[in-house]
């Protein structure tokens, strides 16, 4: 065996510029910082079947010892850090799992340092021995391998692992060189073994080389057929180019005698050409490392067999620099470094970006908390303030208020439509005057309704109200009056059964409030207390909040039913409105039951007059206008053609068309009246109201139960995390750590 005391490597030589340095020391102190699990950084996988000679190659550039024992072969990816130091020899043993015992990803990474720093080469290999076994047992605590007997379990938990075993070597004699050695690919399940092995480490594999930044060192075994070892096929999966991939020829002894040109054209990048070439590398058989062969014999032995022995010695110079291990290593210690160079800019945007993302991420969990009361109180003013702008009313189209006028309009409209059809003639077909010409009178809308006073639609004649129907109910309802005097009774009648119509249409709208109002205040909800559903404290909020509308609901409600009972009772102060429009009607009304006999009753002809200019041959435009004329002549000024049907003479429904004409009258000013009334009730009761006196805020505060001697403690409740949420803030910062730590060493490179 390779004497451990003696082993070095004499790749730390001047030829090592100091850039190419810098950039092997920079990688390695990012992947010291763990962010190697987050980017892509660039490294070396020695890969290969298993006993093609990956040991022995590893051995001979990192210049320490690897397990050998029967069963102690590499089931674990074992990483070297090599760095050169004008510092005593060192080691340092790191155990890095990234997954648990089912091999099932951890949420991050953890690494344990294994045991004491070693000064002493021969020590190496038995902590390498010990740290394998923890590995491969990670349910029982790692102590028990570092300080117990350096024995095998009887059973272990897991064949192979895609944890690994990390040595960070540093010294005067060590080169600057990282690389990984990962499990060797099986083509069997060897005794002791699981099933699922050889598809195990063929994933393993797998997942180093398939990354871009990974140079795969794929060592091939001369006494094994080439095309009949795996790891080559796996290489060319992942690197079909092989612009990645770097050829190691082993065991060049044991190739069979004239077979050795095809094995040749390999090193001449003849056949399964690559970017980098092919390497052939000898190292000491069994029977000399059990001799206790020095490093440097080792070395000298290998120069010696390709200077020396047919057919290597006889190839040209440029192929013979593809010979043995001093060129391998430094071959791989000059492509690595000019990899990273190529890499930096592109680890930089990378870095940039996974840090932005962390941040991100972290910026969306919900705020730690470390003062929650304060933090409470806060979440609670800062949505009774938001509430407060939006119940006011915001210049936005989608606002609160704003949400409420299709209703409200729809409402106006419903209660306007609920206005008595009256109409001033008989149901049956009556004749208006005596002549050749008899017609139903056309009910139309009086002119001086504008389209907000009119009803939205005329009801048919069988909800018409007729005036010979009015003359018969007020006859009907006389008692002791004197005559030509109806009782009140029946005005009241016609108007009740408009606004007994009014209670359905107001509980729509009152109930569409409600329901919108909710709606909308739970989206503030969310928006304030949305981080915090984990806790309840969203639920919590939501649940008291829709408590307090249902009180001010019902309480607003109330108020409607009051509203609505003064309707009931009439009266009225707008003496002036309802006169004016009373007169209207009644003028209406008559003018609708004098007829001339033409195509167009009276009261159209006076709608349609217009003041003659000059020679005008209607004859009744030129009465109409003689006659106001004369009216102001007297001094009566201000009279609308119209006011002329005043003068009609009273016919035997004149009862009715008073009647009529009230109740009419009155509706206008009653509907108008309500229409304001409801809507703004329901604002000032239930809208304006949740905002009075801070009041919502005040139901808040006593319903979560923070006011009383315990409110801290139930404060610390409400804004609780979750394990599963505060597991993943400590996984996020831990990786804004290391990623800060790893653009820390980047600035070092460019100072």
């Amino acid at each position: 065996m390779l004497s451990v005391n003696n082993l070095g490597t004499n790749l730390s030589d001047p030829q090592y510029a100091a850039g190419r340095r810098k950039m092997l020391d920079l990688v390695n102190r990012m992947v010291s910082t763990g962010v190697q699990f987050d980017l892509d950084l660039p490294m070396i996988a020695v890969i290969g079947s298993q006993s093609a000679g990956k040991s022995s190659l590893i051995e001979s550039i990192s210049g320490i010892t690897l397990p050998r024992a029967s069963g102690t072969c590499t089931r674990v990816p074992i990483e070297c850090r090599l760095t050169s130091s004008s510092s005593p020899w060192q080691c340092k043993v790191t155990l890095q799992f990234t997954t648990d015992k089912d091999n099932k990803p951890l949420g991050e990474s953890r690494i344990v340092h294994f045991g004491a720093t070693m000064t002493d080469k021969s020590e190496v290999e038995e902590r390498i021995r010990r740290a394998q076994r923890a590995v491969l047992n990670p349910s029982t605590n790692y102590r028990n391998f570092l300080d117990g007997s350096d024995k095998d379990p009887v059973e272990r938990e897991l064949t192979f692992s895609i944890n690994s075993v990390s040595l960070q070597i540093s010294g005067k004699d060590v080169a600057d060189l990282s690389f990984v050695d990962l499990p060797g690919l099986i083509a069997s399940v060897a005794k002791g073994g699981n099933e699922g092995d050889i598809e195990l480490v063929r994933n393993l594999v797998t997942t180093y080389i398939k990354r871009p930044s990974c140079i795969i060192l794929l060592t091939v075994s001369c006494e094994t057929d080439f095309e009949n070892q795996g790891a080559q096929n796996l290489a060319k999966t992942y690197d079909p180019e092989g612009k990645r991939t770097i050829g190691v020829l082993t065991k060049p002894d044991r190739i069979p005698p004239g077979e050795e040109d095809r094995w040749l054209r390999l090193i001449k990048n003849e056949v399964e050409q690559l970017d980098n070439g092919w390497f052939c590398v000898k190292q000491p058989d069994s029977a000399t490392l059990k001799a206790g062969i020095t490093w440097s014999k080792a070395r000298d032995a290998e120069r010696d067999y390709f200077s020396l022995k047919h057919p290597w010695s006889d190839l040209e110079l440029t192929h013979q620099r593809r010979l043995g291990t001093s060129n391998l290593a430094n071959c791989l210690s000059d492509i690595l470094s000019d990899l990273i160079g190529k890499r930096l800019p592109g680890i930089t945007e990378e870095l940039e970006k996974l840090l932005q993302t962390t941040e991100d991420e972290l910026h969306k969990l919900p705020p730690s908390s470390s003062d929650p009361f304060s933090d409470i109180l806060n979440l609670i003013s800062s949505f009774s303030r938001d509430l407060a702008i939006h119940l006011e009313g915001t210049p936005n189209k989608d606002g609160l208020l704003q949400s409420f006028r299709p209703a409200q309009e729809e409402f106006r409209k419903r209660i306007r439509s609920t206005a008595p059809d009256f109409r001033p003639y008989v149901r049956q077909k009556e004749v208006l005057y005596e002549g050749p010409v008899c017609r139903d009178v056309d009910y139309a809308q009086p002119h001086f309704l504008s389209t907000e006073e009119a009803p939205v639609a005329i009801t048919s004649d069988d909800k018409a109200i007729f005036a010979d129907e009015v003359m018969r109910r007020a006859e009907d309802a006389i008692t002791r009056e004197l005559p030509d005097n109806y009782p009140f009774v029946v005005k009241k009648e016609y108007i009740s059964a408009c606004t007994d119509l009014w209670q359905d249409p107001m509980k729509e709208l009152f109930d569409i409030v409600v329901k919108t109002l909710v709606a909308y205040v739970k989206k503030l909800i969310i928006k304030h207390f949305g981080n915090f559903s984990h806790s309840g404290l969203q639920g919590h909020v939501m649940n008291i909040v829709s408590d307090y509308i249902k009180l001010r609901s019902e309480q607003a409600s109330e108020r409607l039913i009051w509203l609505l009972q003064l309707e009931m009772q009439l009266a009225t102060l707008n003496t002036h409105y309802f006169k004016d429009y009373r007169d209207k009607f009644l003028s209406y009304y008559r003018a609708c039951r004098w007829d001339r006999g033409g195509s167009n009753s009276l009261i159209s002809e006076l709608q349609n007059y217009s003041p003659p200019s000059g020679y005008h041959p209607n004859q009744f435009n030129d009465c109409t206008s003689k006659a106001l004329s004369g009216l102001a002549g007297i001094g009566i000024s201000g009279i609308e053609p119209t006011d002329l049907a005043k003068l009609l003479p009273a016919d035997e429904y004149e009862p009715a068309l008073h009647i009529m004409a009230e109740v009419r009258a009155y509706f206008q000013v009653a509907y108008k009246r309500f229409v304001d009334n409801v809507p703004m009730a329901i604002d000032y009761e239930l809208i304006l109201g949740l905002d009075r006196d801070c009041a919502l805020e005040k139901a808040i505060r006593a319903g979560l139960g923070i006011t009383g001697p315990d409110g801290h403690k139930r404060c610390e409740e409400l804004l609780r995390e979750p394990a599963k949420i505060r597991a993943l803030r400590d996984d996020l910062e831990k990786k804004r750590d290391r990623l800060k730590a790893a653009k820390k060493e980047l600035m070092t490179l460019c100072l």
